[in-house]
């Protein structure tokens, strides 16, 4: 019982992590991106990008927004759209 409740919840969060890769963005919108590497989080990105005075919060408030994302998990070589006007990673 536990093994199945295991693999289910592994099989549930690669089906999220493969939903979060594919980005939500307005029409015609054209948005800078990053791809993710080894090692990478939303909020590591967010405080590279970040310029100064910037709260990093904010900016990976919106790299979830701008991606459709509900949570922090991403996946390595995925692409996240980023902001405009920050400088990228």
């Amino acid at each position: 019982m536990a093994l199945l409740s295991l693999g289910g919840f592994w099989l549930g969060t690669r089906a999220a992590s493969h939903a979060s890769a594919e980005a939500v963005t307005p029409a015609g919108a054209r948005l800078p991106w990053v791809e993710v590497h080894k090692g990478d989080t939303i909020w590591t990105i967010a405080d590279a990008m970040a310029g100064p005075g910037d709260d990093p919060a904010v900016v990976a408030t919106e790299i979830q927004r701008l991606n459709g994302l509900s949570g922090s998990l991403v996946r390595t070589g995925a692409r996240l759209y980023v902001p405009p006007g920050l400088a990228t990673p």
